[in-house]
Formats: structure tokens, C-alpha cells, sequence
């Protein structure tokens, strides 16, 4: 499994809107979309889980693309340390 770093997402994108742009390249296990704790609203970026054979083909088809009239940063996402 790895992770992928969405960013420029739409502010109204669901996390169900994020895992379907994605399942077109492979599978998705999981998609979220990080919010702000105050006010709920979404801050423009999230993180989708995919099949390790699936994300550099993911990566390549999705960063660049368009959703929702905004063009996506895509790429691996940093282990925090």
C-alpha cells in the first residue's frame, strides 16, 4: 500500500468524488480529505490509499488532471517523522 499526496482539490470534493477520480487507474483503498478542526471546511487537500503496483501509474494519469475546474498536484506522500 502507499499513499498519495492530492493537493488544489475543489473545496466542495468528497472523499467519495476524490476515491472515484482515482479508481479509474487502479484501486483506491481509502481516500480523505483533511479538514480544518475549527470550522469543518476542507483545506484543499487529502490523501488517497492505493495498491503499491497501482500508484506510479495513478501518479502519472492524475497529476496534472483536472477536477472540479482546478488543475491536481499528485505525488507520493512524506512519511512524517
Amino acid at each position: 500500500m502507499r499513499t498519495l499526496y492530492v493537493g488544489n482539490l475543489p473545496w466542495a470534493t468528497t472523499e467519495e468524488e476524490l476515491a472515484r477520480a482515482f479508481a479509474a487507474h487502479g484501486e483506491v483503498l481509502s481516500a480523505r480529505i483533511i479538514t480544518d478542526r475549527q470550522t469543518g471546511r476542507s483545506r484543499g487537500f487529502g490523501f488517497v490509499e492505493v495498491n503499491d503496483a497501482d500508484a506510479d501509474r495513478m501518479i502519472a494519469a492524475m497529476n496534472g488532471a483536472e477536477l472540479g475546474n482546478r488543475v491536481l498536484t499528485v505525488n507520493e506522500a512524506r512519511t512524517r517523522s
